[in-house]
């Protein structure tokens, strides 16, 4: 188990340090607009609303407060799955969007915006979008660990590889449920597939905090276990560790936070893998201090993304799966790079 020292004690800066910055990206943020607010209005109007303008007031409370607040969960919910994840399989290169999860959860959630409105009605469909993303990304989770792992053992390249064909088949049924569509669903398919908050809500917020709360609440009281996890699986059960219990938790919490995620803002890469791996360099691999750091850190980085996403292109908005896309991607094949050897078949 990781020994306290000088390193803990830079995580535990660390933390504090994301956590005023996770405050101060939030309030730039609900302060960045077609019409911009000063500091002073953003406060009033959370803290003493009776005192600020009507439309002021709308633009905190409908628009740029529930956008912000649903990029933390988000963020939060696919940094801590792209933890997880690595720490499961035990390599930096595991993340959810890069393995088919996060096409599970998205064939789901496609499946519940086509065929869910006929079935239940569109008053149902922001409730039953989170159940499904999560059952989607829960099936593709197990149908992986199953591929991959062989007499206790997780192959990489398996991982990778099946990763990739259960990403192709359900890209495949998306394709299909797609086809069925109509023209409105079309164009929100469309525009959800590339990654978005614009639809952002408090109703929405309220149907998905219970879920990223669970998925977090799963895993976040395993921490220990995950160090011991790293060691290997034989000595992590020498040192007492439920591994197999550790394993089913893990998956269920990463079907569920990525299941959440993709469920209210389409798909958004690359959170899950560079937030990570980015702490892992810069506070090291103690799980204790890197799922929390993962939650602050992917919290920030996505608002700031959201943040550019509907500024650089204004009055129009530029996709925020793009936005993490042109980020993430060279940072993955620089990883990628570092870590030939963890995928040599």
């Amino acid at each position: 188990m990781p020994m306290e020292g000088d390193r803990s004690a830079r995580a535990r800066l660390a933390l504090i340090m994301f956590a005023l910055l996770l405050v101060v990206t939030s309030l730039v943020s609900v302060m960045t607009g077609p019409v911009p607010l000063t500091v002073a209005t953003v406060l009033d109007a959370i803290f003493a609303p009776e005192t600020v303008d009507l439309r002021d007031l709308a633009i905190v409370w409908s628009v740029r407060l529930p956008r912000t607040v649903l990029a933390i969960l988000v963020g939060g919910a696919l940094a801590f799955s792209g933890a997880l994840m690595q720490g499961l399989f035990r390599n930096p290169l595991a993340d959810p969007g890069l393995i088919g999860v996060s096409a599970g959860a998205t064939f789901a959630a496609i499946a519940a915006i086509v065929l869910g409105e006929a079935l239940l009605g569109a008053a149902a469909i922001i409730y039953v979008l989170p159940i499904g993303a999560f059952l989607g990304g829960l099936i593709a989770t197990i149908t992986l660990y199953l591929i991959a792992t062989r007499r206790g053992r997780t192959s990489v390249a398996t991982m990778l590889l099946g990763g990739i064909a259960i990403a192709a088949l359900m890209m495949a049924a998306s394709g299909i449920l797609i086809f069925m569509s109509n023209d409105q669903q079309l164009r929100e398919l469309t525009f959800w597939s590339l990654g978005s908050l614009g639809g952002a809500s408090w109703q929405k917020i309220i149907a998905v905090l219970p879920f990223i709360a669970l998925g977090l609440m799963l895993a976040g009281g395993f921490a220990g276990g995950f160090n011991a996890l790293a060691l290997g699986e034989a000595e992590a059960r020498y040192l007492g560790i439920p591994v197999q219990l550790l394993k089913r938790i893990a998956i269920i919490a990463v079907a569920l936070l990525t299941g959440t995620a993709v469920a209210v803002s389409g798909s958004i890469g690359f959170i899950g893998i560079v937030v990570p791996h980015l702490l892992r360099l810069a506070i090291g691999p103690d799980h204790r201090y890197l799922l929390p750091a993962s939650v602050l850190f992917g919290a920030v980085l996505l608002t700031c993304a959201d943040m550019v996403s509907r500024t650089i292109v204004a009055p129009a908005e530029l996709p925020i799966g793009i936005v993490t896309a042109l980020l993430g991607a060279p940072f993955f094949l620089w990883i990628l790079l570092r870590n030939r050897n963890l995928v040599d078949l």
